[in-house]
């Protein structure tokens, strides 16, 4: 008697979703999570229940919330900041500075992580080139270390500022509708140039004046620094 034909073994294991154990596919699905919840909600718990897989598994790339951090913005950097910078100081300086505003202008979010403590010291390779580019510009430039130190700092809080201020302020409300940001009934005996530019602030503070600001910036910076050396 013929015995009956025996059947492929079912699958085992989770159906669906295989499981992802790829780097750049765990990157790309916490970036999804931040872009459409915040960074504050990204959790490893919820990246793993995003991806259809265990903690565990992601423990095998992450060691923890702040690691998944730092590897997001590591790899931002990675992708964006990657070109030739001029061999004068001064322009040397320029040049890193705008490629980190640049660089988060598109994705504000890591600007925000990046103003927690703890974060820009533990930046990879791509993002510290810019860092030292700057620092290294500074002394070349006539700053002492603490002075490029210094320099360094002075720029990167105005930089990520400026990107953080242009953020807030577009989330309030659409251009199209906000109200002027100075009133009408401003006392101009008082108050004469901002009531004569009433409606007219929105307009002109929504202008990207970065360029022309950071080399007035850096400038200031650089004589202040070098005129106090020594």
């Amino acid at each position: 008697m013929m015995r009956p034909m025996s059947r492929p073994d079912a699958p085992s294991g989770r159906t669906g979703r295989p499981p992802v154990t790829s780097r750049a596919q765990i990157l790309a699905a916490a970036r999804q999570i931040i872009e459409r919840d915040g960074w504050e909600k990204l959790t490893v718990r919820r990246l793993a229940t995003e991806l259809g897989i265990g903690t565990t598994t992601l423990y095998h790339h992450i060691r923890d919330r702040e690691d998944l951090l730092v590897q997001l913005i590591n790899e931002l950097a990675e992708r964006t900041l990657h070109l030739e910078l001029p061999s004068e100081p001064r322009d040397r300086i320029i040049a890193a500075a705008t490629a980190i505003h640049d660089s988060l202008a598109g994705v504000p979010w890591a600007a925000e992580i990046l103003t927690t403590d703890g974060f820009l010291g533990r930046l990879g390779q791509p993002a510290l080139r810019m860092v030292e580019a700057i620092v290294a510009g500074a002394i070349a430039h006539g700053c002492t270390p603490a002075q490029a130190v210094d320099v360094f700092r002075s720029i990167w809080y105005y930089t990520v500022g400026e990107i953080l201020v242009r953020i807030h302020s577009a989330r309030r409300r659409p251009a199209d509708e906000r109200d002027p940001f100075f009133s009408s009934s401003l006392d101009t005996s008082q108050l004469p140039r901002l009531a004569a530019l009433g409606d007219q602030w929105p307009e002109l503070a929504a202008r990207d004046t970065y360029p022309q600001a950071i080399e007035a910036f850096v400038d200031g910076l650089l004589a202040q620094a070098t005129s106090a050396t020594p």
